[in-house]
């Protein structure tokens, strides 16, 4: 019997091109991406450490993308481990902020209760095959091109801070996940051309990571996000990669999106912060 959250994957028994069953090997495959991608979007200047399997960033005390991702699915993490993780944020006048999925080790959980961690955040993990899956036509999203870096960053920014107007530090999450090596950005536009949402993926092993979503606010509730996970679908196909992930708040609008587009909970992500 499952008794926490740690304990288990939830088995998935559907049909239909989705998968069939989620363990710790797509586990690692996703936390793995993961970890890749927050090594990869790291704006200059921020400092990174690989450690434990995983990696942790530090970009600012008050930046999201400070943060250790992907710890503990490969086996098991050491006290030092953790002690060098702490000194790596504290140093730099920030907190440490872990995602931890629940196919880590056990001992990790255990270890950050022991040293006054607490729950910060959920986030659901979702995963589909793409076996058989076909490409569907997306008139409203296309490719950003390379000098959008700042078009794209504001109009995601947008959706993400729910603000109109962004600060330089907003727009630098932005522009670092732009400039990320291998990522792919989409726009979406609404009626008459306007920019109105964006998107990313990125490509590690075969496993398509969609990411970065977000639509401004006067422009939801008329079908650019699921327009936005079919393109990047599309590209994952094109790509040749066979599962394609993502992560969203629990139950949000973005959840029923993707569960839309045929992807399903495999898992859920805990933020631990000290």
């Amino acid at each position: 019997m499952v008794h926490t959250l740690y304990d288990a994957l939830v088995a998935v028994a559907v049909t239909g091109g989705v998968l069939t069953f989620a363990d710790l090997g797509l586990a690692r495959r996703i936390e793995g991406a993961q970890a890749a991608q927050a090594h990869g979007c790291a704006p200059a200047g921020a400092a990174s450490l690989e450690i434990a399997g995983g990696c942790a960033i530090f970009a600012g005390s008050e930046s999201p993308l400070t943060q250790a991702v992907g710890l503990g699915v490969n086996g098991a993490v050491s006290a030092a481990e953790l002690d060098e993780l702490e000194s790596f944020f504290h140093s730099r006048g920030g907190r440490a902020s872990i995602e931890v999925c629940p196919l880590a080790d056990p001992g990790l959980i255990e270890m950050l209760g022991e040293r006054g961690y607490r729950i910060s955040q959920f986030d659901n993990v979702l995963a589909r095959s793409l076996a058989g899956v076909e490409i569907v036509i997306t008139p409203r999203v296309r490719r950003a091109t390379p000098n959008e870096a700042d078009l794209w960053a504001h109009t995601v920014g947008r959706g993400f801070f729910e603000q109109n107007e962004l600060s330089t530090e907003e727009m630098d999450v932005g522009r670092s996940v732009f400039g990320m090596t291998g990522v792919l950005c989409f726009l979406a536009s609404a009626e008459g051309g306007t920019p109105a949402g964006g998107a990313a993926l990125i490509v590690t092993g075969g496993l398509a990571t969609l990411f970065a979503d977000g639509v401004a606010r006067p422009y939801r509730r008329q079908r650019l996000h699921q327009e936005l996970i079919e393109a990047r679908v599309n590209e994952a196909l094109a790509r040749g990669c066979d599962v394609a992930a993502a992560a969203t708040a629990p139950a949000s609008a973005s959840q029923r999106n993707f569960e839309r587009q045929g992807f399903q909970v495999v898992y859920t992500r805990v933020t631990l912060v000290k």
